[in-house]
């Protein structure tokens, strides 16, 4: 087990000591939720002779989780469950502590400007060819329906 894998497991496990001693509830509910996730997806590997997850498959596990419950809260807010909607918002932003920082939206575009100078995109057509390396460049670092608008809007 590398380090990096053991210290987000580790901390996971103190982090659910810390909300307990705390008794915060939702805190303690969204990191146990987080450690399963992430136990189920080693199991899962395991018959490919992965004994545990790569840094990169934990951050794909945590950005899914965030993007679970964003999708969520626009489900509940567009359903009028705002308690829902909040409880979820705050389980994102617990999620959110362990990704890497968002970009900006600045920041994307910059990048998603650089990427179709590169590939030499001109219309809308090109945008698989943006997408692709826009997507393996941005991972984890923002939002894949935020760089497909703004890839969209730059190629339109």
């Amino acid at each position: 087990m590398t380090d990096a894998q053991q210290r987000l497991k580790e901390k996971l496990t103190e982090e659910i000591k810390q909300a307990m001693k705390a008794k915060d509830k939702i805190r303690l509910e969204t990191i146990r939720s987080l450690k399963k996730v992430i136990l189920e997806k080693e199991v899962e590997v395991r018959p490919k002779g992965q004994t545990e997850l790569t840094p990169e498959q934990e951050l794909e596990v945590l950005a899914q989780q965030a993007k679970q419950r964003r999708d969520s809260i626009e489900q509940y807010r567009q359903g009028g469950r705002d308690d829902l909607a909040d409880k979820e918002a705050q389980e994102l932003a617990i999620i959110e502590t362990y990704l890497p920082r968002q970009l900006s939206t600045e920041e994307i575009e910059g990048i998603i400007e650089q990427i179709i100078e590169s590939v030499g995109a001109t219309s809308p057509k090109d945008m698989g060819k943006v997408m692709g390396p826009a997507m393996k460049e941005l991972k984890g670092k923002a939002d894949g329906k935020q760089v497909q608008e703004i890839v969209k809007a730059k190629l339109g």
